[in-house]
């Protein structure tokens, strides 16, 4: 006989659960993952030392993009109006009892340049962001959740590891990363791309100090004509006198005399025949187009691109300073504003404070004055400011 249940007991399909907001690929990336810390994929250590020690045209490169960055005066809007006085711009004027803030974007946009990754520590104190700290790249390390993505961050030096856990609001770390079509988790750095040119720059140069110490000559060989073979103790003779008297800078140009059937034959191309400066000159001009820094500005000569060194100048700032300023200005405002009750805070280049936009930022003003059709407020959102 068939039995029947009363509706309530009746075995029911499972509810569906609740939709939630995620990434359908994130499953795959946590896989990739795999819950470790993961560990940067380029040397940093040894691209910084190669790149910014070793190499001036990489170094200039990098100090005028991170001190053109730091220069950079920030305008803080919310809902479309501008704050004269808040914390955040005060925290922003001195992030800690050691820098000033344009140490502070000095330092990420330099770790952006040579990492692609740079890290702000966030302090606070009793719920309130205190002080913000700069941290070395290479000493960071990022710890995927289940959901693929960052949950911590792990900074080890001298043998021991602290974990930031990004929970909080704000999380106590900041990850600013470059555009990386290789990795979910790091930046790729201008410097790697520039690594080719930056080897062929500091071997060219590493080349040229080798021939002006062995008396600016290329390498060749000392021939016997002779019968026979030269004795022991006239080959050695013969070599010592040649390290002696006709390497190093102090020996160069000193006249070599050849006695007893001996002729001398290069084994090697001239400077001339290599274009040695072409070459390292063509070399620079790579370095600085990885880095966005036109190369008038460099003093590299065969550069024509630019009318002039202002042209120039106005170039690097619309294209290479100002782009990275206003990359790092959201991130730090989208990162800091739940500190101060979440509200749609900016972080905004103030243009009229750069001088090398005067000319176009004074066109701008004179046309948008005599603009009589505007309002006041529509004046101010034209030229960059906030609602009065």
């Amino acid at each position: 006989m068939r039995r029947f249940l009363p509706y309530a007991l009746r075995r029911r399909p499972p509810a569906a659960p609740p939709e939630a907001k995620a990434s359908r690929a994130a499953a795959l990336v946590a896989l990739v993952a795999g819950h470790r810390p993961r560990w940067t994929p380029l040397d940093y250590a040894a691209l910084a030392r190669e790149g910014y020690g070793r190499n001036p045209v990489a170094q200039r490169c990098v100090r005028l993009v991170a001190e053109a960055v730091g220069q950079v005066s920030f305008l803080l809007h919310e809902g479309g109006r501008e704050h004269v006085d808040h914390p955040l711009l005060a925290l922003l004027a001195r992030p800690n009892p050691r820098g000033t803030g344009p140490e502070l974007l000095e330092a990420l946009a330099g770790h952006l340049m040579l990492a692609g990754n740079a890290y702000v520590e966030a302090v606070a104190l009793g719920g309130e962001v205190r002080e913000l700290y700069a941290l070395r790249p290479d000493r960071m390390r990022v710890v995927p959740g289940a959901d693929g993505w960052a949950e911590a961050y792990d900074y080890t030096l001298g043998g021991r590891t602290v974990r930031f856990l990004q929970q909080g609001s704000p999380p106590p770390i900041l990850h600013i990363a470059l555009f990386n079509p290789l990795d979910d988790h790091y930046g790729a750095p201008p410097l790697e791309a520039a690594q080719m040119a930056l080897d062929l720059h500091n071997a060219a140069s590493a080349w040229n100090k080798a021939l002006l110490d062995n008396a600016a000559r290329p390498s060749g060989a000392l021939v016997y004509g002779g019968a026979g073979n030269l004795s022991e103790e006239q080959f050695e003779r013969l070599r010592e006198e040649l390290e002696s008297n006709f390497s190093g800078a102090g020996n160069a140009g000193r006249p070599l005399l050849l006695e007893g059937g001996l002729d001398w034959r290069p084994l090697s191309l001239t400077p001339k025949e290599m274009d040695f400066l072409e070459a390292k000159n063509a070399a620079a001009r790579e370095i600085a187009l990885a880095f966005g820094v036109p190369p008038m500005m460099l003093g590299i000569p065969g550069d024509a691109t630019y009318a002039n060194y202002a042209e120039a100048n106005r170039v690097f700032w619309r294209q290479t300073a100002l782009p990275m300023a206003r990359r790092i200005g959201e991130a730090l405002a989208g990162w800091l504003a739940p500190a101060w009750g979440g509200g749609r805070l900016q972080l905004v280049p103030d243009l009229d404070a750069v001088e090398a936009l005067a000319p176009e930022r004074e066109s701008l003003w004179r046309r948008v004055t005599e603009a009589d059709f505007l309002t006041a407020d529509e004046k101010r959102q034209a030229v960059g400011y906030g609602l009065g």
